[in-house]
């Protein structure tokens, strides 16, 4: 359209016209966003959940590779994830409120929990989704430790309907970064996540390197082939929600493996 065919149009056209594009523009952001991108905070959802036996004392780790959960801060608020909400692991260290609806012969009213995903529920393709294979696709369900369940529903309830939410992470302290690998294969666990609580995106930098991308091994490890000996180690994360967290010399340059090193926080 030539300049002064723009001059002709009323005020009003202008402003759709602007107003069209703007929402053209909005929709393409909110397609790019990850599936966990919008949902830091979302609606209630329905779900089935059942629980195992967990002794506070057992170092269970599980499909995220957080190893100990205890030590890691997270306890038994934990929840394995059926393959519907695992995501292939990119579910790993969101956070859910769970409550217990429906069955109030065993429901524990007013009641409910917020767990963070560390596991993974398996399918079993030797029952049908609707009789034993309770976390077969496409059900959406949460295997609690029994002192996570018992904190909305009586044992007895067994599989009961429940309904849970995404909610942000509250978290004491940093994010924790433990480095370990050989020579020049990298491997970095991430945990004590808070905001979303799931990374999408890890890059790790030394001090003669620019910005490398590392990528996702399973759960919440990631791994590179790069040289950073000698070398303190930078860390660049993003969450599902699209936040960034740079968090420099997280790692000292006489940094090990094996050993966990404390970066910033996402807000939360």
């Amino acid at each position: 359209m030539a300049q002064t065919d723009l001059h002709r149009l009323s005020p009003l056209i202008l402003h759709l016209l602007l107003l069209a594009s703007s929402l053209v523009s909005r929709s393409w952001a909110h397609q790019r966003s990850s599936t966990y991108g919008s949902s830091a905070l979302t609606e209630w959802r329905p779900a089935h959940a059942s629980y195992y036996a967990a002794d506070p004392e057992d170092a269970i780790g599980g499909a995220c590779g957080f190893g100990n959960l205890g030590k890691e801060g997270y306890g038994m608020a934990t929840a394995g994830l059926s393959e519907a909400l695992f995501e292939k692991g990119a579910a790993c260290g969101g956070c859910y409120e769970v409550r217990c609806v429906s069955e109030m012969k065993f429901c524990l009213p007013g009641t409910s929990i917020v767990v963070t995903a560390t596991n993974f529920c398996a399918p079993n393709y030797g029952l049908p989704a609707e009789a034993g294979g309770v976390c077969n696709p496409p059900n959406h369900h949460l295997l609690l430790p029994i002192q996570a369940f018992e904190k909305i529903a009586i044992w007895k309830a067994g599989v009961m309907p429940i309904q849970y939410r995404r909610v942000k992470c509250v978290r004491d302290g940093g994010i924790r970064f433990t480095v370990d690998g050989r020579k020049f294969f990298y491997t970095v666990l991430i945990s004590n996540v808070a905001g979303a609580g799931d990374v999408i995106s890890v890059k790790i930098k030394g001090s003669t390197t620019g910005w490398l991308q590392m990528g996702r091994s399973w759960g919440q490890i990631w791994h590179i082939n790069a040289d950073f000996e000698g070398q303190p180690l930078s860390f660049e994360l993003t969450s599902s929600d699209s936040v960034t967290l740079t968090s420099y010399n997280v790692a000292p340059k006489d940094w090990s493996f094996g050993k966990t090193y404390v970066g910033k926080q996402f807000p939360f």
